[in-house]
């Protein structure tokens, strides 16, 4: 017998493919999004065009795992919405039908305006920087910086987030992610002070999943344990027991 059910949302994408496949080893995984999910069951619905067909994917669910949205450059109305729109009309259903819990992903672009400020700035650019050997980091108590539609769009998720942990007693989690690539490995400098591994984001939404039922509402960082990591990962540890299980040094970085 498995474990509860859990609905996955964009699971055709990176973050949300193989988190829904970890789950589905202990868990009644099923899938909700644009496309089919090949070997679980879908609801094809686009959520950015109303919760019809969103209610009844929730039948027996407990737990949302919320990884479907826009990214990139991409204009503001995409980001609108997917992030916006879209995030209300899962969340609201999610209320309706009795969902305990939604582990959303939110973005660690939310504060990336500080990547124009010293001592960020060299964290991230700068690959001939000798490192300091301590600097300080942004936790998810200093002020946001967006710079695009994509990071303030996350925020609404946050915010949203929050008003039905106040209002309506739901637990949400939001999960700010980093740099989580395809072949596992950062990219470049930047890439690799905000990289976060497959394995550290499995972990971090699996505790998100899995954190004492009366956490009713957190933002945390998710990102490996980088050399030239600036955003702070501590209140992860402190929050869900995350302990990161790789870095970029290990690539070179």
């Amino acid at each position: 017998m498995k474990n509860s059910k859990i609905l996955v949302t964009g699971m055709s994408g990176l973050i949300g493919g193989i988190a829904g496949r970890k789950f589905a080893v202990n868990h009644d995984v099923s899938a909700l999004g644009r496309s089919n999910v090949e070997g679980f069951p879908t609801s094809i619905v686009d959520i950015g065009d109303g919760i019809d067909g969103i209610l009844p994917a929730l039948e027996g669910v407990k737990t949302v795992i919320h990884m479907a949205g826009s990214r990139g450059n991409v204009p503001a109305e995409t980001h609108i919405k997917a992030n916006v729109t879209g995030v209300y009309n899962l969340f609201e259903p999610c209320r309706i039908a009795g969902v305990k819990r939604i582990v959303a992903a939110s973005t660690g672009a939310v504060i990336a305006g500080y990547e124009q400020d010293e001592p960020y700035k060299s964290l991230v650019h700068d690959p001939d920087l000798e490192m300091p050997a301590q600097h300080p980091n942004i936790t998810v108590e200093t002020p946001v910086r967006p710079r695009n539609m994509y990071a303030v769009s996350k925020m609404f998720t946050e915010n949203l987030g929050r008003m039905y942990s106040e209002q309506h007693g739901m637990s949400i989690i939001c999960i700010r992610i980093g740099k989580v690539e395809i072949d596992d490995v950062p990219l470049n400098a930047r890439n690799a002070s905000v990289w976060c591994s497959h394995r550290d984001i499995l972990q971090v939404i699996d505790k998100a999943v899995h954190a004492p039922d009366d956490l009713k509402y957190a933002d945390v960082f998710a990102c490996s344990d980088n050399p030239t990591r600036y955003r702070d990962i501590e209140q992860t540890n402190n929050v869900l027991g995350f302990v990161p299980q790789d870095s970029a040094a290990e690539h070179g970085f």
